[in-house]
């Protein structure tokens, strides 16, 4: 075996994610990923003497689960691996790095030299990288009343829902998160870099996979009243230069815009829509809930984590 290959563990590699992590990684030739007896998942011995032979770790898993196996981790001191954890458990967790290499100039240096890394939820990522920009230009004050609206495909609800969903016995769309408490809510405010919590309305729709996120902004309400152009610049100034992020003219969409453009793929694309005559502006992020929003962003933090070229 080439002795240079990097090994993988996916703590959880039968669920939705896992898989999705585990067919990218079959794609490059630079890891290996090796599987635990099916018997023994669910043995704390058997996945702490995995990890004590993999180079990384990708958690899987609900959230508890996930902290039990970081604990198991620990135990190994110096012998412990790298851990990417998909779930939401270390997002705003002391210690570990969030996983959105665009979040900021440097951000994924940090990743790159991390140990420890929390991939973000698939909603944020859009949000994030829409809303960022803005406040790290001074375009919007920190304490603006935010309002995101979403809409994923049905693969990001979890086993029930995918069944419901394709035994045709789910409505075709819905709203969801009425309770104003969804668990996307912490990281998207912390990375956004508000101070006031954002309303987050959340939906799902009959398609399997594919995700917009839109965000309506009244132009008066933002320090300076930019210009619709205003705000295109300082998201394209941002992701300059970026592998999968990026910023396209509002006017492409015609009006119109669907969710499943991007399946498939770790790309995000951010546009603007606008009128400054009405004085707004809709911010619309398109990804893949899948891809960038999940197991594409898993990989491409593994790569950055084990050096691995993109």
């Amino acid at each position: 075996m080439n002795q240079n290959l990097k090994s993988i563990f996916i703590d959880g590699e039968a669920g939705t994610t896992g898989l999705g992590i585990r067919d990218r990684l079959a794609a490059l030739p630079e890891v290996v990923v090796r599987s635990i007896d099916p018997d023994k998942r669910k043995d704390p011995a058997a996945r702490k003497e995995m990890m004590s032979g993999v180079d990384l770790v990708v958690l899987c898993l609900p959230d508890d689960a996930a902290k039990e196996s970081v604990a198991l981790a620990d135990e190994l001191g110096a012998d412990a691996p790298k851990i990417v954890d998909a779930a939401t458990a270390h997002r705003i967790a002391p210690g570990w790095v969030y996983g959105f290499a665009e979040l900021a100039p440097g951000h994924a240096e940090k990743i790159a030299n991390a140990n420890r890394v929390a991939n973000p939820g698939c909603y944020p990522t859009g949000a994030i990288a829409l809303l960022r920009p803005l406040v790290d230009a001074g375009l919007m004050a920190q304490d603006h009343p935010v309002a995101i609206n979403a809409v994923s495909g049905y693969s990001g609800g979890g086993k029930s829902m995918i069944e419901d969903h394709e035994a045709g016995s789910a409505p075709a769309f819905e709203l969801y998160g009425l309770g104003l408490r969804h668990k996307h809510l912490p990281e998207l405010q912390e990375y956004a870099r508000l101070t006031r919590r954002p309303i987050f309305v959340p939906s799902v729709g009959s398609f399997r996979q594919g995700m917009l996120v839109s965000i309506p902004l009244h132009l008066d309400m933002l320090p300076g009243r930019p210009k619709v152009a205003d705000l295109r610049t300082a998201l394209a100034e941002r992701y300059a230069g970026s592998t999968y992020v990026s910023v396209v003219d509002g006017a492409l969409g015609g009006g119109k815009l669907e969710p499943e453009a991007l399946n498939d793929t770790n790309l995000l694309e951010l546009r603007v829509f606008g009128d400054d005559t009405l004085g707004q502006a809709v911010l619309v992020a398109r990804l893949d809930n899948l891809g960038k929003g999940a197991s594409g962003a898993a990989v491409q933090n593994i790569r950055l984590m084990l050096g691995l070229p993109e």
